[in-house]
């Protein structure tokens, strides 16, 4: 299964990618995952938000691999337990479907590209940072297939 997160941000900071790859190396070849990293737009240009999210939105659309499921993460979606998104994630798997999810600006994501996404994932009722969210599905993905495949990296 390959995996793909495509994150609108700025540069992250150096911790949150060492934390970041840490996850992605643990992968077993057979289940890649990829981060997409697409510069958000300039908001000191005036431009609505609502423009913003628009062009951010087709630049998210351009990176999406072909054929994959997306998920947009965005706190209005869906609040899973890891054993529950490791059963959504292993019903994927066996789809052969590729998976991307999506890490919107600081606005979040334009409403008409989530519209357009197979589902939401909510990781926390927090608003939290980019790069700590770019950690955070990484390291619930791993822990997801650490469920899947009985790894005893997740305890109940």
């Amino acid at each position: 299964m390959k995996i793909t997160i495509v994150a609108l941000s700025h540069k992250i900071e150096p911790w949150a990618q060492e934390a970041t790859q840490q996850f992605l190396k643990r992968f077993p070849p057979e289940w890649k995952l990829d981060i997409k990293e697409l510069k958000p737009e300039d908001r000191s240009t005036g431009k609505p938000v609502e423009t913003i999210l628009a062009l951010e939105a087709e630049r998210i659309r351009a990176a999406i691999p072909k054929g994959s499921l997306v998920v947009a993460l965005d706190e209005r979606g869906k609040n899973l337990r890891s054993t529950q998104l490791a059963e959504q994630l292993l019903k994927w798997h066996d789809s052969g479907e590729s998976l991307c999810l999506v890490i919107g600006s600081a606005d979040g994501l334009d409403s008409k590209f989530k519209a357009e996404c197979q589902t939401m994932w909510k990781l926390s009722d927090l608003t939290l940072p980019h790069a700590l969210v770019r950690v955070l599905a990484a390291e619930a993905l791993y822990r997801a297939w650490s469920i899947i495949v009985g790894h005893p990296y997740h305890r109940e």
